[in-house]
């Protein structure tokens, strides 16, 4: 019995070394993740219900560009943009998805018409763009961003 005693007393002297390590710094260890994170890129993109079945980044990337266009161009078909402005047959939207999931959408009307067409042409397309289907917004490290892009629609002239 003394043998065991001894020898635990010995084991527990030996393996107090292994409790003398140093604790990091948290300040370090917060500014060695940071600089490991690619701020330019998002971990997650944004996701539309038509989406959620692709696991892959790029492809559900592409599935919600795709999505969004033809959600657009479906909107504004049910107007007459392309009747009262034939020469307008693609226009450029800076879309702003919210870490909230809200949308916002700015039409990129070229500068080169007049103001008069370009404040009508905007608020049509603007009057036509509300109640889109539930939009999942970008995360970048399990965290809700906010992320912007340009889309390009095609209008439907031919009505």
């Amino acid at each position: 019995m003394k043998k065991i005693a001894a020898l635990s007393f010995l084991v527990f002297l030996c393996s107090c070394r292994f409790f003398d390590g140093q604790v990091p710094n948290e300040e370090e260890l917060l500014q060695k993740r940071l600089k490991e994170i690619n701020w330019n890129e998002v971990s997650k993109y944004p996701s539309i219900a038509e989406c959620d079945a692709i696991i892959e980044k790029e492809m559900k990337k592409e599935c919600f560009f795709a999505q969004m266009v033809l959600l657009i161009q479906q909107k504004l078909d049910l107007d007459t943009i392309g009747l009262l402005y034939p020469e307008m047959d693609t226009i450029q939207f800076k879309v702003t998805v919210f870490s909230n999931a809200t949308l916002k959408f700015e039409p990129q009307i070229p500068a080169d018409g007049a103001d008069f067409t370009r404040i009508k042409v905007d608020s049509i397309i603007r009057a036509r763009l509300v109640d889109f289907p539930k939009i999942e917004p970008a995360q970048k490290e399990g965290v809700p961003v906010t992320t912007q892009f340009i889309l390009p629609v095609i209008l439907d002239v031919r009505k």
